[in-house]
């Protein structure tokens, strides 16, 4: 049975819900599992947790399908949204080190996804930009993972999508 909303959420909006009246425990892997918060934001800890899982499955299943995992979709991204970025700038933009990203980058490259072409003017630079091939795994890929967020975002008022925005704003933010 759904909890029922608490009052003192209502008249304080910036309150932290309290634990036992978390919706995250009424989701059934989480109630099936019998789990139970430890401390307030558990609840938020564990949404957080579901809704990203949420939002990339289809695009995880399709991804593996292609011999591809999450990391080289967000590599492939990053590199449609800021084409000829050099290798330095998407280590900085992701924050993972040079080592991290080598060999992720380094299949796409030899898969056919991308390209890495020495900077004209800076020749220690690599540029990277995606070949047809990565253009077309990354915009279906990206496209599952719209489709769940939109699907998200019309199931709850603009001011609950206002309030999501912030909140994955600030925690952007820590980054």
């Amino acid at each position: 049975m759904p909890r029922q909303s608490n009052p003192r959420a209502a008249a304080d909006p910036h309150a932290v819900l309290p634990p036992a009246d978390h919706p995250a425990f009424d989701l059934p892997r989480a109630a099936n599992a019998g789990m139970r918060p430890l401390q307030p934001l558990d609840g938020a800890l564990l949404l957080m947790h579901f809704a990203f899982r949420g939002l990339v499955v289809k695009a995880d299943e399709f991804l593996a399908g292609k011999g591809l995992s999450r990391v080289h979709h967000r590599l492939l991204y990053a590199v449609a949204r800021a084409e000829g970025i050099s290798v330095g700038q998407l280590v900085e933009l992701l924050g993972v080190s040079k080592q991290a990203l080598h060999r992720p980058l380094k299949f796409l490259q030899d898969e056919g996804y991308l390209v890495a072409q020495r900077d004209p003017v800076q020749h220690r630079t690599k540029r990277l930009s995606l070949t047809e091939r990565g253009r077309e795994v990354e915009a279906t890929a990206s496209r599952h993972e719209r489709e769940a967020m939109e699907a998200a975002m019309r199931s709850v008022p603009a001011s609950g999508q206002a309030a999501w925005t912030e909140v994955m704003t600030a925690l952007a933010r820590m980054a």
